[in-house]
């Protein structure tokens, strides 16, 4: 099934998204992380459709969406705010789905917008508080997230952009199996990234976020307070993880199930964080079980 494509208007900006299925059936909010865009749902959402309205948007900075210069335009509250806007443009509620920085926005309208998320999905993303935790604990997700410095470095976008992006999609293949970007869809990625510009917008999502990474072997400990209260999960929650991730480590998630009381955890065995292209069939068969239930 190939994807609608259109263009809304949420807080007065202009967003482009892609759309499977009925819009008279329920909806899911497919949310994209970094460095892809909305069209990265196609294969899943190709297999939800039947059942659900599946739209996966170009979030803030990505794509064909509204992409404004500056770091502030990307804190967490404008993140959430666009797609807040998204689901109360489509419908009262929305079962939400994300993927690594993607997962943070779904987190945010969980805990910040839980008026508007019926049931929340997570694949390979993480919550603030358990990640944040890990990366302080200079342990080896501290380790694996050293790449966080590096993309948050002034210009670094004009080195990732070099090449016909050679340095970017190098930085993801070197621990992880890439063979699903080749041919036609490496094509579409280059076209979605634009050149450094545009890059450099995508990379806002990190200049922008909070989190401190410890340097490996020295962890932090005077770390800012987070309003634990308030970061809590109400809704039914599913994670999916793809075990050979070596971005996203199992310590991320140590200590969800105290944020998130209705919590189902579901191994993808074979992938790795790029699981939604490597085993789209498990991925839609999990978590259409999950959802019948």
């Amino acid at each position: 099934m190939s994807a609608h494509q259109d263009f809304i208007r949420l807080n007065g900006q202009r967003f482009h998204f892609y759309s499977w299925g009925d819009r008279a059936k329920p909806l899911v909010l497919m949310l994209h992380g970094f460095p892809e865009h909305g069209g990265a749902w196609a294969e899943v959402a190709t297999l939800l459709a039947p059942h659900f309205h599946c739209i996966a948007p170009d979030q803030r900075g990505y794509g064909q969406s509204w992409s404004p210069q500056g770091v502030s335009h990307y804190a967490a509250s404008e993140l959430i705010g666009d797609m807040a806007a998204l689901i109360s443009a489509f419908g009262d509620k929305a079962i939400v789905f994300g993927h690594d920085w993607g997962a943070a926005v779904a987190y945010g309208l969980a805990m910040f917008r839980s008026d508007l998320v019926e049931r929340l999905i997570v694949a390979n993303g993480v919550h603030p508080v358990p990640f944040q935790n890990a990366l302080a604990a200079g342990g080896a997700q501290s380790e694996a997230s050293q790449y966080i410095g590096y993309l948050r470095q002034e210009g670094i976008e004009k080195e990732l952009a070099a090449d016909g992006f050679a340095r970017l999609l190098s930085l993801f293949s070197a621990h992880m199996d890439m063979t699903w970007l080749r041919d036609e869809r490496l094509a579409e990625y280059r076209t979605a990234w634009k050149g450094a510009e545009q890059l450099g917008t995508m990379l806002n999502w990190y200049r922008a976020s909070p989190l401190v990474v410890a340097k490996p072997g020295r962890p932090v400990t005077d770390l800012p307070a987070l309003p634990v209260d308030r970061l809590s999960v109400p809704c039914p929650h599913l994670l999916l993880w793809g075990t050979d991730d070596t971005a996203l480590l199992p310590e991320a998630t140590v200590g969800l199930e105290g944020f998130a009381p209705d919590l189902t955890r579901v191994d993808i065995p074979d992938a790795d964080h790029w699981l939604l292209h490597q085993r789209p069939d498990a991925v839609a068969r999990e978590v259409l079980r999950w959802l019948e239930r």
